[in-house]
């Protein structure tokens, strides 16, 4: 009886930040320095629940996040299957998993003693809510397969010479990986296409030279370029329209219609992101982030992933 392989991604952040006087860190250097890993902290319960499906012995794909440059590190295999994650009943750990109280109807973003709080552990050895899996590093990958360039990959309708190696079978598995359509879950599951199209990127690399930036989206939602006459250049079409305009002539009753009806209109963009930057919540910067759920997929609340912070041999 043929089985079917299963592939993984799972996220860590690569750079340096303190939780509880702990360094979350958990970079590719770490992963391979340490080999073995708890994969603790998860909160989300669609990745708690890909966990749990993971067997010893399936690869998965180890990735940078919550960082300048995200994208694919390295390789690694399943060596332990999920388990309760104790960290969640640990009050000193980052990842204690609590909901904090107040006998107050909010805590101020500057809460201090002045502000009693409380916290209630949501989950415990008897009854445990979350699991976890260890890893064990395989090997770097050759050439860092960014984020960026799967994103370039899945926007394109055909491929760039520099990576036709992963053929076009190849660019419609990662046009329909998870980490390019939704984005933000901290484990995913991966097709066995799009696994194999890594490795070929990670392995033969070749796209140094390529334009990775995202087109300009235009009217109507379409990417495309802006198009000018040949011999022409943007300051001269401009210049050229201006004179035009010029030499429209109107009467004076016609002008003052023309004024009324063409009132100036704001950009609709621009104001859309001034008010959403306006009304953010204030306690959004405040959230507590952690190691292995960086981006996970909970609404406007996102957390950033987890680590281990504990050292194995």
């Amino acid at each position: 009886m043929s089985t079917v392989k299963k592939y993984w991604l799972l996220k860590a952040e690569p750079d340096s930040r303190i939780v509880k006087g702990k360094d979350v860190k958990f970079s590719v250097d770490d992963f391979e320095s340490i080999k073995t890993s708890p994969w603790e902290g998860v909160r989300n319960y669609e990745a708690r629940n890909l966990m749990k499906e993971m067997k010893v012995g399936e690869k998965a794909l180890f990735y940078h996040s919550n960082c300048k440059t995200p994208g694919i590190a390295g390789f690694a295999e399943v060596s332990k299957e999920a388990y309760p994650d104790y960290t969640a009943w640990d009050p000193s750990h980052p990842y204690y998993d609590a909901v904090r109280h107040s006998p107050y109807p909010f805590i101020p973003s500057n809460y201090s003693t002045q502000y009693p709080y409380f916290d209630f552990q949501k989950t415990d050895k008897s009854n445990p809510r979350w699991y976890m899996v260890e890893l064990t590093f395989s090997i770097r990958a050759k050439n860092f397969v960014s984020l960026a360039l799967l994103k370039h990959i899945a926007e394109s309708s055909s491929l760039s010479k520099e990576i036709e190696y992963i053929g076009e079978d190849g660019a419609k598995a990662i046009k329909g990986m998870d980490l390019v359509t939704r984005g933000r879950l901290s484990v995913q599951r991966v097709d066995e296409g799009a696994w194999n199209s890594i490795q070929l990127l990670a392995e033969k690399g070749g796209w140094d030279e390529m334009d990775l930036k995202p087109k300009k989206v235009g009217a109507g939602g379409n990417k495309t370029k802006a198009k000018e006459k040949p011999g022409t250049s943007a300051k001269a079409s401009k210049s050229s329209a201006k004179v035009s305009k010029g030499k429209k002539v109107a009467t004076q009753s016609e002008q003052s219609k023309e004024d009324d009806n063409n009132l100036p209109i704001k950009n609709y963009e621009e104001d859309s992101t001034d008010q959403q930057k306006a009304e953010k919540p204030k306690f959004a910067s405040k959230l507590s982030s952690r190691k292995r759920k960086a981006n996970d997929d909970l609404g406007e609340l996102v957390e950033p992933p987890r680590r281990s912070t504990r050292t194995r041999k």
